[in-house]
């Protein structure tokens, strides 16, 4: 019950209603600290646990001679705004959640925390990679979207944030898992066969060619599966779960079941690691797909009338996104707008932008584990969204 109560007002805090919200309040700095506490516990379980909750490929940002001292000044800073959270606001749940999760980091061992000893390799979860996910990407589009906005008044914590968060979190720390499965075609595809000249020359063409080639082949590979998804009922049913979102920003990209997760990228990786495209190409195209997917849900009211005919924009996405009759089944692409006009899917009418968000009926319900197991339930084979 007080677990429940806790998370209740916590819950009420981080939603609270613009008033409560405004600058002064000691809201922002509840926030501030609240985050920054995590993110500090998140470091120092990371330095607790090395093998298990770190990626290999991120091991030199936590042998970084400025990485313990960073991290000490992260918890001294959280320490600061959840003081200052405790004297501004008359709520003082942020704050003193902010102190609780200090506490902790610092008894794990704060910034000096080493790694225990007996721990083994192997399979390992990214629960750096999360952080890096959130810190980057919202550090990103958080701004952005209170600036210019497409939904005004739409919150930083708005309703299924969790859901979304969630998701996150799960496709983060489950990084090698789904590397593994989504790889496992291209590289059954690389050992039966024998396309050595060929994969010279692709990989010898020029660098920004080599960029445009892949952005393009995954994209028409993603279209007809992104459109199977639509018109196959099996499919759908896991489709739908992305398709759930009632409110678009940069967090509702995340929404994915994982067997489609799976499937999607062990489709579209097989031009880009089949094919013998660089090493340094096929590392841009994922920087550039991977702020790519949170750009393109992003709640963004900018037009992009110029790009807009050229590349994949927010305004054309949410309307794939959209509630409405007319929205149904439309807007395919990710990168390029080309593929819906020559296929007869592109709809985009001018300056104009969906009326809401989601699947008419809301059948997908909320919650993670309810909407991982929704695929698997019986009668619910109605396609498109």
């Amino acid at each position: 019950m007080l677990i429940h109560s806790l998370r209740m007002k916590l819950r009420g805090e981080l939603e609270a209603a613009p008033e409560e919200r405004r600058f002064g309040s000691g809201w922002l700095s509840g926030i501030a600290a609240l985050a920054t506490a995590i993110a500090s516990l998140i470091l120092v379980v990371c330095l607790r646990f090395p093998l298990l909750f770190t990626m290999p490929e991120l091991a030199a940002l936590r042998d970084h001679v400025l990485f313990r001292p960073g991290l000490h000044l992260l918890l001294l800073l959280a320490y600061g705004l959840a003081l200052l959270n405790l004297v501004l606001r008359r709520n003082k749940t942020l704050g003193f959640c902010a102190l609780g999760v200090t506490m902790l980091a610092g008894l794990l061992g704060g910034s000096r925390a080493q790694a225990l000893p007996g721990e083994t390799g192997g399979i390992f979860f990214g629960l750096d990679f999360f952080l890096v996910n959130v810190v980057f990407t919202g550090f990103l589009f958080v701004p952005l979207e209170h600036l210019f906005p497409r939904r005004q008044g739409q919150p930083l914590f708005r309703n299924e944030w969790r859901e979304d968060l969630f998701y996150y979190l799960v496709s983060s720390m489950l990084v090698q898992v789904l590397t593994f499965l989504s790889l496992a075609p291209s590289h059954l595809i690389v050992e039966h066969t024998q396309w050595t000249a060929f994969r010279a020359a692709v990989g010898s063409q020029p660098w920004p060619l080599q960029l445009i080639e892949i952005m393009f082949l995954t994209d028409l590979v993603q279209y007809w599966l992104h459109r199977a998804f639509h018109r196959v009922p099996a499919l759908w049913r896991f489709h739908a779960v992305h398709h759930s979102a009632q409110s678009m920003d940069w967090l509702a990209g995340a929404r994915m079941h994982f067997i489609e997760i799976i499937c999607l990228r062990g489709v579209t990786a097989i031009p880009m690691f089949t094919l013998g495209y660089d090493a340094s190409a096929l590392q841009a195209y994922i920087l550039i797909v991977y702020f790519y997917s949170s750009f393109i849900h992003a709640n963004l009211g900018w037009s992009f009338d110029r790009i807009g005919p050229y590349l994949v924009t927010p305004r054309f996405h949410h309307w794939h996104h959209g509630i409405d009759k007319e929205a149904i089944d439309v807007n395919f692409a990710i990168h390029f707008p080309l593929l819906d006009r020559l296929f007869g899917t592109y709809h985009q009418p001018k300056g104009q932008w969906p009326s809401g968000y989601g699947i008419a009926g809301h059948p997908v319900p909320h919650g993670y584990w309810k909407q991982f197991l929704y695929p698997f339930r019986r009668g619910e084979g109605a396609t498109g969204d």
